[in-house]
């Protein structure tokens, strides 16, 4: 089963990165919300249930609606392209339908619920290459989205990521507001430099595997595990928290980095 799973997350995956019709890019999409279940699901603690159950509606109404925006976009078109995304529509649609699949705000609340319930390796998937294909699909259809729209997001993200993480103790919620914010981050810069954007996720994704990573080898899931874990893996904590001034975008550390060059070309 776990094979099952893991190849169909890779397939789905790929499936959506290397398509240019839209029905192949929502079938990728689509392979990839029903293998991510059965591991978000595995634990049958009821939180864990809840978690798949929101994640599932959000991730179905997502998928219908870019569904409908490509169908609208054919109709008026009469072409299936995705790099051909011109009715407004469609795209507004669309803008909309990618915000819920990633969980941008206002669609961010069901991303810290579901990464809450869910243990920290899938935690770890949600939070990286789940975010892989609608990143891709923003990636290719960057000409033609409604940059006010995405501004007001992106903008909304970084602040609620950055607020709303303030008054947790639970550490994947914690990373779930981060995750938020630097979306924020990517979708600010997707329309005038996307390839900001794809440097930007491939740090985000390298810097969030490692603390995750860290935080399941040392089986830390609360702030007050981790006050007293310096005890028992003083070099792994010491690692974890350079890595996590990184992830906030701390000047000497490459978590800055993106932030820098973002700044810059927005300015």
């Amino acid at each position: 089963a776990k094979l099952i799973t893991l190849t169909s997350l890779i397939l789905g995956t790929t499936i959506t990165i290397s398509s240019n019709h839209w029905a192949m890019a929502w079938a990728g999409l689509e392979i990839n919300t029903l293998a991510i279940i059965p591991m978000i699901s595995k634990s049958h603690h009821p939180r864990a249930i809840e978690a798949t159950v929101k994640y599932f509606l959000t991730q179905a109404a997502a998928s219908a609606m870019i569904l409908f925006a490509s169908t609208t976009n054919a109709w008026a078109t009469g072409q299936w392209d995705i790099t051909q995304l011109t009715n407004p529509t469609s795209c507004l649609l669309l803008t909309t339908a990618i915000a819920m699949k990633l969980g941008l705000a206002p669609f961010h609340l069901w991303f810290p619920e579901t990464l809450q319930g869910s243990s920290l390796t899938t935690a770890l998937l949600l939070s990286t290459l789940m975010k892989f294909p609608p990143i891709s699909i923003l990636l290719l259809t960057s000409n033609s989205l409604n940059p006010p729209l995405m501004t007001l997001m992106a903008i909304m993200s970084a602040a609620l990521g950055g607020w709303t993480g303030l008054n947790q103790t639970q550490i994947r919620k914690i990373l779930a507001f981060s995750s938020i914010s630097h979306l924020g981050w990517m979708t600010i810069i997707i329309i005038y430099a996307p390839k900001l954007t794809l440097l930007t996720f491939l740090l985000y994704t390298l810097l969030t595997s490692s603390v995750f990573l860290s935080l399941n080898s040392s089986n830390t899931t609360k702030l007050t595990t981790l006050l007293t874990s310096w005890t028992k893996t003083p070099m792994l904590n010491t690692a974890l928290m350079l890595t996590l001034l990184s992830l906030a975008g701390l000047p000497p550390f490459t978590g800055f980095l993106p932030k820098w060059l973002i700044i810059q070309e927005l300015t």
